[in-house]
This record gives C-alpha cells, sequence and structure tokens, in this order.
C-alpha cells in the first residue's frame, strides 16, 4: 500500500522536482536578459554622452589655448540673461575682415590674382597693354614692377578689369573663376583656402544668437557671389569697397552697369564708415588680422558694455604663412602693438589652430 502510493506520488515528485528546475531555467534567461539590456543601456549612455561631449565643444579646430578660452566667455557672459554683460540677440553683432581673417591672403590678396587672370583672358582686344603699365608687367609676370606701380597702378588694373559690364555679367565672371582658378601653392580652388577654425568661430557665433558680417577691403561684388556658400554670410551681410554703378535701359531691359570709378573704399578708417552706413549698428565682436582692421576694432572697443577684439597672428610659415610688421599683404604693426597694450585677444595661428584649412580634416 506505501509502496504502491510512493510510487503513486513519484511522477508528481519527478514533474514538481522538473516545475523547479525550469523555474531556474526561467530565472536564469531573465537574468541574461536583464544583464544584456542594462549593458546596451549603459553603452547607449555612454555614447550618448561622448557625443554630447563632442557636440559640446563648438570650436574642435581650435586648441584649448588663450584664444579659445577668451571667445568662450565672451559669448557666456553677453548670452547668458542672468550675466551682468548679457546682451540682447538684437545687438549681437560680429564683424569679420575677410582676406588674412576668413580665408588666407598669400602670395597676393586673391582678388588680385583675379584681376591679373582677367587682365590675360583680355589682352587679346587691347594690343596697346604689352607697352603699358601696370598692365605690361602683368602680362610679363613681372610681380616686382607690378608692385613698384603702386596703388595708383593696382586701382587701374581692377578698373579695367572690373568694369564695362553688368553686375549679373560681372557676378558671372567671378563665379567661373571661383569654381576653375587655383591657388599656385596649394593647387586647390581658391575657396578651398579658408580657414577651418574661422568656419566653427562662424557658426558658433550665429548658433548663439549673433548676426555675422564681413566688412572687408575686397570688392563687395567680388564676395557676395560665393560668401554664403562658403561662409553662410548672406549678400546682404557683406561690406566692401565699391565701385560706382550706373543704371540703364538695354534692349528693353533695365540693367546696372559698373563705370571705372571707385565708389567707396571699406579699409582702414572707411570700415567704421561702412559698418554705420550698411548695417547701422555698432559691434560687440570685431575680428581681423593686420593693419586695414584696427580703426574697425578701435570703432568696436569704443562702444558700450561687454567688446570683444581678436586679431589673426599669421604664424604658421609650414601650414599657411608667417609674416607681421614687414608684410606686404596683410601687415600687421600698429594694430599689435595696440592689442597687446590694450589686452585684446591675439591668436597665434601656430599654436592654437589644429588644422587651417578643411581639407586637412579629410
Amino acid at each position: 500500500m506505501k509502496l504502491t502510493f510512493k510510487i503513486a506520488l513519484f511522477p508528481l515528485f519527478k514533474e514538481r522536482i522538473s516545475m523547479k528546475q525550469n523555474l531556474r531555467r526561467i530565472q536564469f534567461a531573465v537574468m541574461i536578459v536583464f544583464m544584456a539590456l542594462s549593458f546596451a543601456i549603459a553603452s547607449l549612455t555612454f555614447v550618448r554622452t561622448v557625443s554630447a561631449s563632442g557636440a559640446a565643444d563648438p570650436l574642435p579646430s581650435w586648441k584649448n589655448g588663450p584664444g579659445k578660452q577668451a571667445i568662450l566667455q565672451f559669448v557666456q557672459e553677453v548670452t547668458d540673461k542672468s550675466s551682468p554683460d548679457y546682451v540682447p540677440p538684437a545687438d549681437r553683432i560680429a564683424t569679420f575682415d575677410n582676406d588674412g581673417t576668413l580665408w588666407s591672403e598669400r602670395p597676393v590678396y586673391f582678388q588680385l590674382l583675379f584681376a591679373i587672370d582677367r587682365v590675360k583672358a583680355l589682352a587679346p582686344k587691347h594690343p596697346e597693354w604689352k607697352t603699358k603699365q601696370p598692365f605690361k608687367a602683368v602680362l610679363d609676370n613681372d610681380m616686382k614692377a607690378l608692385w613698384a606701380s603702386g596703388e595708383k597702378g593696382l586701382i587701374e588694373l581692377v578698373m579695367a578689369t572690373h568694369s564695362g559690364m553688368t553686375i549679373t555679367e560681372f557676378e558671372s565672371i567671378v563665379k567661373e573663376w571661383i569654381k576653375t582658378a587655383r591657388h599656385p601653392r596649394f593647387n586647390r580652388s581658391y575657396t578651398d583656402l579658408v580657414f577651418q577654425p574661422m568656419l566653427e568661430l562662424l557658426a558658433y557665433l550665429r548658433e548663439k544668437g549673433f548676426k555675422t558680417y564681413i566688412i572687408s577691403g575686397g570688392g563687395i561684388e567680388f564676395m557676395r557671389p560665393w560668401t554664403e556658400r562658403v561662409y553662410n554670410i548672406p549678400p546682404e551681410q557683406v561690406v566692401g569697397s565699391s565701385i560706382k554703378t550706373k543704371f540703364e535701359m538695354r534692349n528693353g531691359r533695365p540693367v546696372l552697369v559698373r563705370l571705372p570709378e571707385i565708389n567707396f573704399i571699406d579699409d582702414k578708417d572707411g570700415k567704421p564708415v561702412g559698418i554705420n552706413q550698411h548695417i547701422g549698428r555698432r559691434p560687440i565682436a570685431a575680428f581681423g588680422n593686420s593693419d586695414g582692421d584696427l580703426q574697425m576694432l578701435q570703432w568696436t572697443a569704443a562702444g558700450d558694455g561687454k567688446r570683444f577684439m581678436l586679431l589673426v597672428h599669421h604664424t604658421d610659415n609650414e601650414r599657411e604663412w608667417a609674416y607681421d610688421r614687414k608684410s606686404h599683404v596683410g601687415r600687421l604693426d600698429k594694430a599689435l602693438d595696440e592689442a597687446q597694450r590694450r589686452g585684446w585677444t591675439v591668436v597665434d595661428m601656430k599654436k592654437e589652430w589644429k588644422v587651417i584649412y578643411p581639407f586637412e580634416l579629410k
């Protein structure tokens, strides 16, 4: 009877043992799944943290030096509503020189190279240029003679190559040159020679509510065809030197014709004038690289409240060029002295920039 009972209960015991084993297996499986989920969540959190950390650095091509720290501190102070130096978005105006500040300017200003190429292209229609300076110097590739012609000769060169066409025709000529011309040292498009750290700075300032402007001694209509594509700065935020234009009706259509007469020189003491005429607000931040930018920085510094003035110092002869006080292009002498005296930010290109050009990142 007892034996029979035990025998009868054996399947039940066996089933209970089997249930316990299954339960343990399920518990173990649940634990494995939980550990896997925990690991996945931890990994995702780590990735997000790394991404956030990367995104938190708005100036990745800048080394963690005094220039970068000064920029970040200034932006923090003028955009934090709890800061005594807070500046409303409407007044967050930042002005940038172009040549030597946003892109390179060697061996000579790129717009001069454009004019030189135009002289060579137009030479067949002007046989008199073979014996007339400064055109002869260009056709003979004699840069020494070209510089000897002085400002008068360079202006004559620009007038002959930048006028006599409509603004639409000139825009097409500039776009074609920008597309096809190559820099003699790097064999790259001139717009490849923009400064990666400055592109990051422009984007960072706009993200923080700044409006960014170009204030350049270069031609306003030479820059406007490509600045939006390259710098994300639209034509209406580009201020530069200009020649006169005239309204005409041609074949029943209204056009603006470029005349061989100077209208405005947006360089040196002309920069504050250009800023006032085109923007109507004094900048709170100004960026340059030469004595031609000094008055713009002085005008910016003279305003009320927190101000920021920065000079790009070309010190890297290996990756770009090294020059300052004795340079015939982009001379940095008086502005450097004033920056040191007044505590403006001077960025040492060699020491503070990880890369110079965007193509170095590829």
